[in-house]
Formats: structure tokens, sequence, C-alpha cells
């Protein structure tokens, strides 16, 4: 009885970790516990365990400000920002390149990740054991292996080969740690896994359009098969990605909005644009990513980090209104009629992070906003599909669609295309969305960009970040590092 009453304490335990926040008090009464075979049993379990890995996205340590500092700070897109004194603990060193294994924003992105994974590890497990119909297992089972795709994306952009946990971890079982967790495969393996995992959901997920308005937001096909071809796109298998990216266009599911300053509000948000988003609520937001971001100064709205930076604005073309859409400046009228006053401390903000008091959902915590955060949309696979249709010498469909994003823009259309000016469009259109660092390192031109920055690009050490220190010295030092950290 004492074994069986310990095994259900673990199981409510692992189970209320996946599901979603616990309440503080664990203890369990052994008359009223669920066992195990009731939770088996019962299918209303089976959403609770996905929605739990759904839920993870809207942790701090996905993609607020540790994700934030090294996904663009470190960029030419984005300086520091805040206030001088303010270093953000080590957004400082994202900025300068000065970076090292020990910084938090590593530990940060690596844990939340790897939690993630877990997650989705048991949920897998147990979904194949639930006694649910078949094909809502199927979907379900779909939708954690494309957020287990997700978490591993991440990873290997930011730290290339890391360890492959694909199953669930007895907690205790030391030598299966050891053998897995602590071991980094290579590279290659890693997107071997993305791929595989992005295959089987794409034959498992719906169409957007199959979901009813309360499962909108939830993976569909046409986001694992966007992520796929951009996944394609990183490895430079240019015919895979060109020909996946020409799944989600031809399925008719996704379009551009009229006007490009929507897609990053809240009237954008799961429209036709939208292939995936964070979904976050007033009760259930995304922790402190708005918050982070917010303008500083007075009156206050966040702490003021990642300013886009002068590099970036002097970029655009005259008249481009991704410019406008994407930086806010200060001082100015903002869409909503709030006036940025000049007591800013930052003459530039993250405008598709801004979110408004007066005209989207708010209820005064600058913490936990309603604010989706959009993972993949269909302007990005649109570019996806035109670089690899470039490296395949298709040079008319990539000026194709780079001008119909100059149209929308409000620019006059290119009469040719070359590389440079293809990644130029991307930074664009992408500004502020946490790709152009990656950008730069898969294409290359880090050290050249970076220069021209101020910044020193060290070629055969930043093109990825290091294993942060915590984990090496937790793994006994069987994680290796980096080269040259």
């Amino acid at each position: 009885m004492k074994a069986l009453n310990k095994k259900i304490f673990v199981f409510s335990v692992l189970a209320c970790f996946l599901l979603s926040a616990c309440e503080d008090d664990l203890n369990v009464d052994p008359n009223t516990a669920q066992t195990e075979f009731d939770f088996l049993n019962d299918p209303n379990n089976a959403v609770k365990l996905v929605n739990g890995v759904y839920n993870k996205l809207l942790d701090y340590n996905m993609y607020s400000f540790s994700w934030i500092g090294i996904a663009s700070i470190t960029s030419d897109d984005a300086d520091k920002g805040s206030s001088l004194s303010d270093t953000g603990t080590d957004k400082h060193k994202m900025d300068n390149l000065t970076f090292d294994p020990t910084d938090i924003s590593f530990s940060d992105v690596y844990k939340g990740r790897y939690e993630g994974i877990y997650r989705a590890n048991n949920a897998l497990f147990y979904l194949e054991q639930l006694a649910i119909d078949e094909n809502l297992k199927s979907r379900f089972i779909g939708e954690v292996k494309f957020l287990r795709a997700v978490f591993y994306f991440d990873l290997v952009r930011c730290f290339g080969g890391v360890p492959l946990v694909t199953g669930k971890i007895d907690i205790n079982d030391d030598e299966t740690i050891n053998e897995v967790v602590f071991v980094r495969k290579s590279k290659e393996e890693v997107y071997a896994q993305i791929e595989a995992d992005l295959i089987d959901a794409a034959t498992r997920l719906p169409l957007k359009s199959a979901y009813s308005s309360a499962d909108l937001g939830r993976a569909t096909k046409g986001a694992a098969q966007a992520l796929l071809a951009k996944a394609y796109l990183y490895q430079q298998k240019w015919q895979q990605s060109y020909d996946m990216a020409g799944e989600v266009i031809s399925s008719g599911q996704y379009g551009l909005l009229t006007n490009y300053a929507d897609v990053w509000r809240e009237v954008g948000e799961n429209k036709a644009e939208s292939i995936f988003e964070v979904q976050a609520t007033l009760t259930n937001g995304l922790r402190d990513y708005t918050n982070v971001q917010g303008p500083r100064g007075t009156p206050d709205l966040g702490w003021g980090f990642n300013a886009p930076s002068a590099n970036l604005a002097n970029s655009f073309e005259s008249g481009d209104v991704r410019r406008s859409a994407s930086i806010l400046f200060v001082p100015s009228v903002l869409w909503d009629n709030f006036v940025a006053p000049a007591t800013w401390a930052n003459p530039r903000y993250n405008y598709k992070a801004y979110q408004s008091q007066i005209a989207e959902p708010w209820n005064g915590d600058k913490g936990n906003t309603a604010k989706n955060h959009r993972i993949l949309k269909y302007s990005d696979l649109l570019l996806i599909r035109a670089e690899a249709a470039l490296n395949l010498g298709n040079s008319s469909e990539a000026l194709s669609i780079v001008n119909t994003l100059r149209f929308r823009a409000g620019l006059g259309d290119r009469t040719s295309i070359t590389y440079d000016q293809l990644l130029d469009e991307r930074r664009w259109e992408m500004a502020m969305e946490y790709d152009r660092w990656f950008d730069l390192v898969r294409t290359g031109r880090a050290q050249q960009k970076m220069a021209a920055d101020g910044k020193t690009f060290i070629p055969g050490k930043h093109e990825v970040f290091p294993i942060p220190n915590d984990q090496i010295i937790q793994s006994g030092g069987r994680l290796i590092q980096n080269p040259n950290y």
C-alpha cells in the first residue's frame, strides 16, 4: 500500500507538472487520488496533456528576456536599449558579442526548450496509452510532435548539435540520463529528428480551416509544413524547401493581410497571415514579453530593452511602410492615438511588441499580457520559397514574390533580384522578429554585417552560442562545450 501511494503521489506530481500550474498543496488523499488506470481511461486528460505542452510556450524562459537577448539584441537589428546602467544582467554582453557560457540567457533558453521537450515526450508516452478516439489521438500526437520540433529548432539554431531526448525519461535512471540527456548529437542528427517529427505531424494534422473557432491556434498541417520548409532552408536543402513551401502556398489556407502593420496587432491574431503563433490571454499571458520591450521612462510602459538600431532604421528604402510599422519612434503619435513622449529613454522601441492599453485587451498587468507571439507567418514562408527558388536558378519566381511583398510595403517593383537584395528584403519584412541573427549566420554574412555595425563576429566561434556552463557542470563534464568558448 505504501508503494502504491508513492506511485500515485509521483504520478500526480508529474501530471500536475505536465498539465499546467499546480496548486501549492501537493498532499494527496489516497481515498480520492486518481490512479494511473483512471487517468489513462479519462479522455479529457488527453486535452490536458497536450495543452500542458502548449502552455510551456508562455513561460518566461521561452520567448521573453533571454530569447530576446540572444536572438535579437545580438544582431544589427537591435541595441540593448533600456538605460546605460541597466545591463539586463548579460544583455550588454549580447549586444557587444562578449558573452560567455556562464551567462543566464543561454541557461534560460536551453532549460526552457528542454522543459518543453520533457513535457512533449511525457505527453506522447501517455497519449499512446489513453483510451480515446483514434483520430483525435493521432491529431494530438501530431500537435505534440510539431511542438517538440519547434523546441529542437530553437536549440539547433542556437547551440548546434544538442542531446536528443525523444522518449519518457525516468528521473531516477542515471544510466539513461548520462547516455541520452548529457550526450550531444550532431547538428545533422538534430535536424533529422526535426524533419521526422514534422513529416509525421503533417500527416496527422488538419488544415487550418478544419479547426473549429474554439481550437483556432492549434498546430496545423500548414504549420508543420512551413516549419519543415524553414528547417530545410537552414540546411540549404533548396529543392525540399522549395517544394514544401509550395505545399503550404497551394493549400489556399493563408494569405497576406492588406495592412502590414496589422500582422502583429490583436486585429491580425490567427488571421490569414498567421501560420502558428503562441496563444496568450489576460489570465494566461506571455510572461514579460511586452514588458521587457515596452518603452521606458515617463509614463512607464516597460523595461525598454531590444531597441531597434539606427542601422536598421537607416537601412529601409524611402517610403517603405514596414519601417514605421516595425519601429516605434520617439516622439510620435502611435496607431492607437497614444502620444509617445520625449520623456521616454530611447529614440526607438520595438513596435511589433507594443501592447496597446487603449485599443487592445488590457488589465494593467504588464508582465502577463494577452499579446500573441508570432512564430510562423505567411510572408516568412513566401520568402523561404523565394530564397530556395533563387538558389535553384528560378530568379523569376523569387522576383515575383519579392515584388508582391514590396507592393504591400508601398514600394515599386524590382526589375531583377540578387541574393543580397533578397536577404535585404527578408530583413525588412521580418524586422525585429528574432530571425535576423540566425539569418546572418546561416547565410555566412554575419562577420561582414557585424563589422559594419561595430561588432566583432569571430568565425569558428560565434556561429553558435555556448552550451550553458551550469549544464556542463550538471552533466559531470559529459556535455562538450562548443569551440572557442
